[in-house]
């Protein structure tokens, strides 16, 4: 949710919700109660308030399978919890893709799938680990349960197996999320 600034001194009749109109009193008041209840308490889109940091959270998704990246997506949603911003997603099919996007900076997080072909993501990861100074965390979805060893060798923050338990890829990104990203 993007935030408008309202310039409050000057009193003007608006639309609905403008300063000046009886709507822009409720959202005051509506507004200073959800300052003293938290954002914990407050999730709807539809208040004036923000209930989270401004910063949305930049997660990198690596797959050369879509329905692996569409399931992914669907399964972290547009917010991984309630305490953490929403996610922006950079999509790349190709390892280069990801190299080139890490590069580039900007990042938060890296998904990255163990079984993407011709590049895994477990290779690809270590290469980054390697190679880029202070490397976003990451976590790889690995093919199996018994493929976590490979993750550890490849320096992977997490890993989840295939097939992808929506529930455990979404805690595992709002772990490294809370954990890592400043």
């Amino acid at each position: 949710m993007t935030s408008t600034p309202v310039d409050t001194d000057t009193e003007q009749p608006g639309p609905l919700g403008a300063p000046g109109s009886d709507a822009h009193d409720a959202s005051e008041e509506e507004a200073a109660v959800a300052e003293e209840l938290g954002p914990e308490e407050h999730e709807d889109a539809e208040h004036p308030w923000e209930p989270h940091p401004a910063k949305v959270l930049s997660v990198l998704l690596y797959s050369d399978d879509v329905d692996t990246r569409a399931r992914v997506r669907l399964a972290v949603g547009r917010r991984p919890a309630a305490d953490l911003p929403e996610v922006r997603w950079t999509e790349c099919a190709t390892a280069q893709a990801v190299i080139d996007a890490v590069d580039r900076g900007g990042l938060d997080l890296l998904i990255l799938d163990g079984e993407a072909v011709p590049a895994g993501g477990m290779g690809l990861c270590k290469q980054l680990k390697d190679e880029i100074y202070q490397c976003p965390p990451v976590l790889v979805l690995t093919g199996r349960p018994q493929d976590a060893w490979l993750a550890t060798w490849s320096r992977a923050d997490f890993a989840v197996p295939h097939p992808l338990d929506p529930v455990a890829v979404a805690e595992a990104v709002a772990g490294l999320a809370r954990t890592h990203v400043r």
